[in-house]
Parts: structure tokens; sequence; C-alpha cells
């Protein structure tokens, strides 16, 4: 792989990392951790507060290490299966647009889940190498 095709990975990589780091920083910020809590209880998870956290604190650590370079493969996996979730619980039912024709729909997160699937094929291949 050249430079400037690494350059690419890098920052695909580190943008959509930034996505979820800033996501959890933000919760915890704002003081909503709780409120999604609640959330996640209402859809019938056990423990909502608790699996909240740990989404939380999974989005800080391992958007930080993702950025870095580091399990990039586990924690995309873990973010599709996260941004999947979303798009079932939250964003399915507002169709596609997240704004414009439509509001709150699935497109951003269609666009996160095909940016973590890229990084990982990405960092798969350069393992080989």
């Amino acid at each position: 792989m050249d430079q400037r095709a690494r350059v690419g990975v890098v920052v695909l990589r580190v943008a959509t990392a930034s996505v979820f780091l800033i996501h959890g920083v933000a919760r915890t910020l704002n003081g909503t951790v709780g409120g999604f809590g609640e959330f996640l209880g209402s859809w019938g998870f056990p423990a909502g507060a608790a699996i909240a956290w740990a989404i939380t604190i999974v989005e800080i650590v391992g958007g930080a290490a993702l950025a870095a370079g580091y399990a990039v493969g586990w924690l995309a996996a873990w973010f599709i299966v996260q941004i999947a979730a979303g798009i079932v619980m939250v964003h399915a039912s507002s169709g596609w647009f997240v704004v414009g024709a439509g509001r709150n729909g699935v497109e951003y997160s269609v666009l996160i889940v095909a940016c973590l699937f890229a990084s990982a094929m990405l960092d798969a291949a350069s393992d080989r190498r």
C-alpha cells in the first residue's frame, strides 16, 4: 500500500472512530447516560443503566483505541452491532433521510456501518502483507 493509500485508511478510521469517542464523551458530560439506560430498559433490556454505561465506556475507550489502530476488527464489529441496534430501535421507523426529505432516518447510520466495515477490511488486508 502506498503512502497516499495509508493516509486515506488512517483518515477514514480516525474520522469514524471520532464519531464514537465524541458521542460517548458528550453523553457523559451532558449527563444523559441515565436517560439512555431508561430507554434501553423500556425496550426490555435488564440493567439498562449498566448497559448504557458499558456502551458509553466502550465508545470512549474503544473510540480512542480504534482511532489509534488497535483492535480495529473487533471494535468495528462491536460498533457495527451497536449501530445496527440503533437502526432497529430508533431510526428505521423514520425512513432513510436524517434531514431534508425526512428526519432521524437511517442514512447516517448506514454510512457509519460502511465506514466501519471498510476500516476493518483495510486493516485486515494490511495485516496480511
